[in-house]
């Protein structure tokens, strides 16, 4: 019996939060060190140093479809447990990575092991809730999980000034310790022994099977994947247009912090309005609004330097407060009518829009060299394109009319 009702337990809240923040952790905290980690390794160039943060996403999409099969079969715990271990052998191959092609793999690497943690935690809000309650708990846990971006840049530099680059991958080891520890020891297992599939080389292709037959399940993992690829860009590009393109080395943690800020703000109203109003009519809203704001700069600053940082972090933090009514919103939308494979769907919901966002956001982050203009491009284009899906999915049907 799924809990729809139940009052969520604050300590479930923070620890599916702690399981997805890893993710948050491991990209975040390293963003005021990659000029330096690029000195470390002898790479220079700033665009092939966004492979740092973009290739992490292409380990979370590929260790997606490994590990929510799994999850179906051997329970939810143990496959987090194989991902923490992931994770904590990649680091190490992160610490004493000699080159940058050695780096990315580690990376990569990371990816894989925090793909567990990061869609089972989805899985386990599955198992227990549904329905716009289940998008609540997700607003809440993602809220929750935002404090994360929050403070990592800024922890990163403290730990970068004061112990150097390696310092911050240490530091990320302990946290992952000690989640693990605490998963452990409080987090029942929440797949009961009657809903395990048997794990067979057909569990994955049966799933996709049963996956594409939900149009709304389909066109919700693309409306993330769009929206996630947008954000990549901003997210593997930022440290490049505050310390290199408006100077602001020093501000650039406080910046960051501020527009993750405008993120969970807007995540924690969308918990609290999301029973009155609906995930749908929120996430409509929250879209088209992210659309008009992307186009208005796109059309203001055509052709224009860079315009001050004011108006900048103005426009970005509207954007990224609809992003907080739009990402929970647009899985908690793909997954609600997959609950029966929700490990499994969770995977291919993962997979599919991580997969998604990666060449997105490697090709817009080419053209952002000398100017913001083309990121706010790629937020219109792929806004666009969002909510023309979104509008697609919820066309009702024709009825057809029988004549006799």
């Amino acid at each position: 019996m799924q809990k729809q009702n139940q009052k969520p337990n604050f300590e479930f809240v923070a620890m599916m939060a702690a399981l997805m923040s890893i993710v948050a952790l491991a990209i975040d905290a390293i963003l005021p060190a990659i000029s330096n980690i690029g000195m470390a390794i002898n790479s220079t160039d700033p665009t092939d140093n966004q492979l740092l943060v973009t290739m992490i996403f292409l380990g979370l999409g590929v260790g997606q479809l490994f590990f929510g099969p799994i999850s179906d079969s051997f329970g939810r715990k143990p496959v987090v447990y194989f991902g923490f271990i992931i994770f904590l052998m990649a680091s190490v191959i992160c610490l004493y990575a000699p080159s940058l092609e050695i780096m990315v793999v580690g990376r990569i690497l990371q990816g894989i092991g925090l793909s567990a943690p990061r869609t089972i935690s989805i899985s386990i809000i599955r198992d227990t809730y549904e329905g716009d309650y289940m998008a609540k708990i997700m607003s809440f846990v993602v809220a929750f999980f935002i404090l994360v971006p929050v403070v990592a840049p800024a922890i990163g530099k403290l730990i970068l000034d004061a112990a150097g680059w390696r310092a911050i991958f240490y530091v990320q080891m302990v946290f992952v310790l000690a989640v693990a520890i605490w998963f452990w020891k409080r987090q029942k297992e929440t797949l009961h022994p009657e809903y395990k599939i048997p794990f067979t080389r057909h569990v994955f292709i049966d799933g996709l099977k049963e996956f594409v037959k939900y149009r709304e399940t389909v066109a919700f993992t693309l409306t993330s994947g769009l929206v996630t690829g947008a954000f990549l860009v901003y997210l593997s590009s930022a440290q490049h247009i505050f310390e290199d393109q408006y100077a602001l080395k020093e501000m650039f943690p406080y910046i960051f912090a501020g527009l993750a800020i405008s993120i969970g703000l807007s995540t924690f109203l969308n918990g609290t309005l999301v029973m009155r109003f609906g995930m749908r009519r929120l996430s409509l809203m929250a879209t088209i609004v992210f659309c008009v704001v992307a186009i208005t700069y796109s059309i203001l600053f055509l052709n224009s330097p860079n315009p001050s940082i004011y108006v900048l972090v103005g426009f970005l933090s509207i954007q990224f407060f609809c992003l907080g009514f739009m990402w929970g919103n647009f899985r908690s939308i793909a997954m609600e009518p997959i609950g029966h494979i929700a490990g499994i769907g969770a995977a291919i919901n993962g997979f599919v829009s991580t997969l998604l966002s990666i060449p997105i956001a490697t090709f817009i982050g080419e053209f952002v060299k000398d100017t913001v203009w083309p990121l706010f491009a790629g937020l219109a284009i792929c806004g666009l394109c969002a909510l023309a899906i979104f509008l697609l999915a919820n066309k009702p049907k024709r009825k057809r009319i029988v004549t006799t």
